[in-house]
Order: C-alpha cells, then sequence, then structure tokens
C-alpha cells in the first residue's frame, strides 16, 4: 500500500487483513470501531518501526484509504 510517503509492503502488509477482517458494515460510524481500528493500525505501524512523529499522519492516511475502500465496496 502506497500514499504519499507511506509505504506499506511485505510481512507487514498481511497484518492489515487483520485490520480489514475486523472492519463491520457501519465501522466509519461508529466511534468505538473507529478507535479498535487506529490501535490496530498504530499496532502494525510501531511493530515495523515506523517512525514515531509521522504515526499520527499515517494513521489518519490508512484509514482515510480505508473509508474511501469501503465506500467503494458498498457503493
Amino acid at each position: 500500500m502506497k500514499s504519499g510517503n507511506l509505504c506499506i509492503t511485505g510481512d507487514s502488509s498481511h497484518h492489515l487483513l487483520g485490520v480489514k477482517e475486523n472492519v463491520t458494515i457501519d465501522w466509519t460510524v461508529k466511534e468505538n470501531v473507529k478507535a479498535k481500528m487506529r490501535v490496530m493500525v498504530k499496532r502494525i505501524l510501531i511493530k515495523y518501526n515506523y517512525p514515531p512523529d509521522k504515526q499520527p499522519l499515517a494513521v489518519k492516511t490508512i484509514l482515510e484509504q480505508a473509508e474511501i475502500l469501503c465506500g467503494e465496496i458498498a457503493g
């Protein structure tokens, strides 16, 4: 997955499948589910030594991309 300066490939990409499996139909509406998704993404970034100062933007970017993908799949 690549967006701007964010690039997740190889071994780390299979962890994103775990995020995908935990997505519910209305996850973009429920704040508690969104919080769980943010935590999962943060853990993946930490595991692969993503720079801490860039993590907030990376999490935001990943969740925005996930919302867009869910919208495309649903719509």
